[in-house]
C-alpha cells in the first residue's frame, strides 16, 4: 500500500525511478547516455526546487529567503498578527491578505467577542488594503482554492493546513509572526529543505477516498520522520488517475505528516479546476524535469489502499477498517493503553463498551472543513446514503460543505436534500468540528469525521472537567456507510453503490455580492473598530546578559500538541486578548503551570522595576545566593528571571502562535525539548523572543520546579556559540550541563536579544 526508499532516488520522464543504492550510476548512464547528471543538477529539476528560486530573494539556494504572493489568515489569527504589525509600523498590506472568519464564526458564546473581532477584521482590510471574507462564506482553505490559488505561486498562511499543492501552488502554514514579516516586507528564512517524491501508482478502487490514501501515508511517515520538515511533490502515473478534488483531499493532510509544504504535478483534470472557477489564466502545467533527484521516495500503490481509520488520539494511528474489525478487541484495547499516557489517567477512558454484537458502534459522524467538506467527498456520501435512514438511536450526522459556492450547488443538483433526507444535518461552511467548536459529541461518545486532526479534545470535550469524547478520522465514503448502516462500523468498499460523479458548476456572483475586496487599494482615513476584548501585546524586555530560569512543567509524552500547550476551543474567544488568553495555558496538560508561571513573572516583573525580586519571591534568596557564591558579577540589573517548560517533542499540530506567546506572557523565556514538532513551533519561539533550547539525552539533569542559571546568554547568543553550558543551582551548589539551540539566522538571533519580533521591528 505504502512503503518507503531507504535512499534518494532518481525520477526518469517522470514515471520511473531509480534508487541510489548498489551500483546505480551505471545504470543511470545506460539508461541516460549523454544525459546523465549529478545529483546536484538534478536536485534542481523538482517542481520544488523551480517554485522555490522564483521566490527566492537572497541569491544563495541553501539559505533560502523567500518573499509569498498572497497572504491568508481567519479569526483565530488575523487579530494578533495585525496588531503586531500595527506596533512594528504597518501602514499598507503589501501583497494580497486575505481574512477569512471561519473558526469563531458562531457569536453565541462570549457576548460580542466573536464579531467584535470580525468587525476589527473588515475594518482592517479596508484601511490597509486587504480582502474580508464573512463568517459562513468558506473556510479558510476552501476559499483560497477557489480564488487565490496559482500555478506556481506561494501562499503563506497562518494556519498549519495551509496546503494547496494539488493546484501548482507552495503553500505554508505558520505562526503568526512569520505573515508579520512578510506583512512588513520581510523575508521567511529558511534553509533549502529536501523534497520527497510521493510516487503515485495504480487507480483507487470504488469507494477509497482521498481521506483514505492520506491517512495510510501519515501512517507510513510520521513516526519516522521521514518527511519532517521537507517538499512532499507528488508525482508518478496514479496522479492523472485522480480528480482535483480527490487531489486536493489528500494533499490538505500533508500536514500531518510534518513536511513543510507540498506541490503536485498538474494536468488538464488541474486546468479544469480553473477553468470553472473562471480562473483559467492562473493554471500552469508543472512536472519535474526529466531527470530529477528527490531525498526519498513514498511510493503508494493507490490500487491498494483499503478504507482506513486513524484511531484516537493521532491522525497517524491508522488501520484498515477491514484490520480494525478483525482485531477489534485487540486494538480497541491497545488505544485505551495509548490513552492512559495521552490523558495522563485523568478520566476512565473506554472503547471496548462501543462494541455491540461483535461490530463497533459510534455515535456521531461529521463531514467537514477544509478536508471534508468539497463537493466530491459530499455528493459521493449523498449517493451512499441516498434512500437510507441514520435513524433514531444515537447515532447523529452533521455536514458542512466547505464553502457557499458548494453548498449552493448541493442544492442545484439535489444532492443536500437526498442528504437531509436521511435525518442527516448539513450546516454552513465552518471550521468548528476541527478544532472542537462544534457537533462536541456527549461524554464517552466516539465520533467519526472526516475532518483534519483527532488529537485528545479536539471534539470539544473538556479533560478538566471529567469529560472525554474521542474522534476517528475516516473518509466521507466510509462514513456514510456507518451513517447508513445506523452507525455501525462499515467501510464504503462494502456496500453496493453507483456513484454518479456530477460534474461541478461555481457560481462567482456569491463572492461577489458579500466578499470585501479591496483590490488593493488601501484607506488610511478608516478607522479601525475595537471591540473590548481586543487588547494590544504586553511590553517585553531584551534578553538580559545572564538568566535564570525555573522549570515550571515537565512533559514526557513522545509528543505534546500545540492543543495541549494553549487548547483550542472555547478558549479561542480570548484569541485577541494576551493575557486573557494566557489564563488556558497548559489547563489540559498540566493546570498547575500558569500558577507556577505567574509566581516567577512577579519577581521578574519586580526587577524591571527596580525593586529585589527575591522580596517578591522569597524562594529566590537561596537561589541567588548559590549563584552569586560562584559568579559574583551577578546584580538584578544583569539578570533576568523567567519560566520554561521540558517536553519530549512540542509542537505538533496547530500553526497558532498563541502555543508560543501565552508562555511568553507569562513570562517563559525558553522551552527545552529533546527535539521541536516542527518548524512552525519553533519559529513561534524564536519570533516571541523565547530560546530553543535542545537537550538531546533521555535522563534531564533537571526536573519541575528546578532553577536554571545560564550565564552569559546573550553573548552566546550572539557569538552563535553551538552549546551553552548551564547549570542547575541547588542550595549546595550547581551542577553543570550543556544545552544547545540549534542553527539560528542573524535575524533571528535579534529577535531574540531584543525579546520579540515586535521589539525587533518597533518603530520609535
Amino acid at each position: 500500500m505504502v512503503t518507503l526508499s531507504k535512499s534518494g532516488a532518481y525520477l526518469l520522464n517522470g514515471t520511473e525511478v531509480v534508487e541510489t543504492t548498489g551500483d546505480y550510476e551505471n545504470l543511470l548512464k545506460s539508461k541516460l547516455g549523454n544525459e546523465y547528471i549529478t545529483k546536484e543538477e538534478a536536485a534542481k529539476n523538482t517542481i520544488a526546487y523551480g517554485i522555490l528560486a522564483d521566490h527566492n530573494t537572497s541569491g544563495n539556494m541553501d539559505k533560502l529567503q523567500i518573499k509569498f504572493d498572497k497572504l491568508t489568515s481567519h479569526d483565530i489569527t488575523f487579530v494578533g498578527i495585525i496588531q503586531t504589525a500595527r506596533a512594528s509600523g504597518l501602514e499598507k498590506f503589501p501583497i494580497p491578505y486575505v481574512l477569512t472568519n471561519c473558526h469563531n464564526s458562531l457569536c453565541a458564546v462570549g457576548g460580542t467577542i466573536n464579531e467584535d473581532d470580525h468587525m476589527f477584521g473588515l475594518t482592517c482590510a479596508k484601511k490597509y488594503g486587504g480582502v474580508y471574507v464573512p463568517p459562513h462564506q468558506a473556510v479558510i482553505h476552501q476559499f483560497a482554492r477557489e480564488m487565490l490559488a496559482g500555478g506556481g505561486k506561494m501562499i503563506l498562511g497562518s494556519d498549519s493546513h495551509t496546503r494547496y499543492g494539488a493546484l501548482g501552488t507552495m503553500a505554508m502554514g505558520e505562526g503568526g509572526p512569520e505573515l508579520v514579516k512578510q506583512l512588513l516586507s520581510q523575508t521567511y528564512d529558511i534553509n533549502m529543505p529536501g523534497v520527497i517524491a510521493v510516487y503515485l501508482s495504480g487507480e483507487p478502487v470504488k469507494g477509497v477516498g482521498p481521506q483514505d490514501v492520506a491517512l495510510a501515508i501519515i501512517g507510513a511517515v510520521f513516526a519516522n520522520g521521514y518527511v519532517k520538515n521537507k517538499v512532499l511533490e507528488f508525482v508518478g502515473p496514479g496522479v492523472s488517475k485522480l480528480s482535483a478534488d480527490f487531489r486536493i483531499g489528500i494533499d490538505v493532510m500533508t500536514t500531518e505528516t510534518t513536511c513543510l509544504s507540498s506541490i503536485w504535478s498538474t494536468d488538464d483534470k488541474i486546468k479544469d479546476f480553473y477553468d470553472i472557477h473562471g480562473r483559467s489564466e492562473d493554471y500552469k502545467e508543472l512536472n519535474p524535469g526529466n531527470v530529477a533527484y528527490y531525498d526519498g521516495v513514498v511510493y503508494v500503490e493507490l490500487d491498494k489502499v483499503k478504507p482506513m481509520i486513524a484511531m484516537p488520539f493521532h491522525p497517524s494511528n491508522t488501520y484498515t477498517i477491514e484490520e480494525l474489525n478483525a482485531n477489534l478487541m485487540d486494538i480497541l484495547d491497545d488505544c485505551e493503553k495509548k490513552a492512559l499516557v495521552s490523558l495522563d489517567g485523568q478520566v476512565d477512558f473506554k472503547l471496548k463498551d462501543k462494541v455491540r454484537n461483535g461490530k463497533l458502534y459510534v455515535e456521531q459522524g461529521i463531514i467537514a472543513g477544509c478536508a471534508g467538506g468539497g463537493f466530491e467527498n459530499i455528493c459521493a456520501a449523498a449517493d451512499i446514503l441516498k434512500g437510507t435512514s441514520i435513524g433514531s438511536d444515537e447515532f447523529t450526522l452533521s455536514v458542512y460543505p466547505a464553502s457557499t459556492p458548494i453548498y449552493v450547488e448541493l442544492a442545484r443538483n439535489g444532492r443536500l436534500a437526498d442528504l437531509m433526507a436521511t435525518g442527516a444535518i448539513v450546516k454552513t461552511a465552518f471550521c468548528g468540528p476541527c478544532f472542537g467548536a462544534g457537533d462536541t459529541p456527549a461524554n464517552n461518545a466516539f465520533s467519526i469525521r472526516h475532518s483534519t486532526r483527532n488529537f485528545p479534545n479536539r471534539e470539544g470535550s473538556k479533560l478538566q472537567n471529567g469529560q472525554i469524547a474521542s474522534v476517528a478520522l475516516m473518509d466521507a465514503r466510509s462514513i456514510a456507510a456507518t451513517a447508513a448502516n445506523k452507525g455501525y462500523l462499515t467501510a464504503a468498499t462494502d456496500v453496493d453503490v453507483n456513484f454518479t460523479n456530477p460534474r461541478y458548476f461555481f457560481n462567482k456572483t456569491i463572492y461577489e455580492n458579500r466578499v470585501f475586496d479591496s483590490k488593493g487599494v488601501a484607506d488610511p482615513s478608516v478607522e479601525i473598530k475595537f471591540g473590548p476584548n481586543i487588547k494590544d501585546w504586553p511590553k517585553m524586555v531584551a534578553l538580559t546578559d545572564n538568566l535564570l530560569l525555573k522549570v515550571v512543567s515537565e512533559i514526557h509524552d513522545p509528543v505534546t500538541t500545540t492543543d495541549e500547550l494553549i487548547p483550542s476551543g472555547e478558549t479561542s474567544s480570548y484569541r485577541s486578548n494576551p493575557l486573557g488568553l494566557a489564563e488556558f495555558t497548559l489547563s489540559r496538560k498540566d493546570p498547575a503551570y500558569v500558577g507556577r508561571a505567574k509566581a516567577v513573572k512577579a519577581a521578574e516583573e519586580a526587577r524591571e522595576n527596580g525593586k529585589c525580586p527575591c522580596e517578591t519571591f522569597e524562594e529566590l534568596t537561596p537561589v541567588m545566593n548559590t549563584i552569586k557564591a560562584a559568579y559574583n558579577n551577578i546584580s538584578r540589573e544583569n539578570i533576568g528571571i523567567g519560566s520554561t517548560i521540558y517536553a519530549v517533542k512540542p509542537g505538533d499540530g496547530s500553526a497558532r502562535e498563541q502555543a508560543a506567546s501565552c508562555q511568553k506572557v507569562l513570562g517563559g523565556w525558553a522551552n527545552i525539548a529533546k527535539e521541536y514538532a516542527t518548524k512552525r513551533y519553533r519559529s513561534n519561539l524564536i519570533n516571541w523572543g523565547m530560546l530553543p533550547f535542545i537537550y538531546e539525552k533521555d535522563e534531564l539533569p533537571f526536573a519541575n520546579g528546578d532553577y536554571i542559571f545560564i550565564p552569559e546568554i546573550a553573548k552566546a547568543v550572539t557569538d552563535k556559540a553551538e552549546e551553552i553550558k548551564a547549570y542547575v543551582v541547588k542550595e549546595d551548589g550547581m551542577k553543570e550541563f550543556t544545552l544547545k539551540l540549534g542553527e539560528l539566522t542573524d535575524d533571528e538571533r535579534e529577535i531574540i536579544l531584543k525579546g520579540c519580533l515586535i521589539n525587533y521591528n518597533r518603530v520609535g
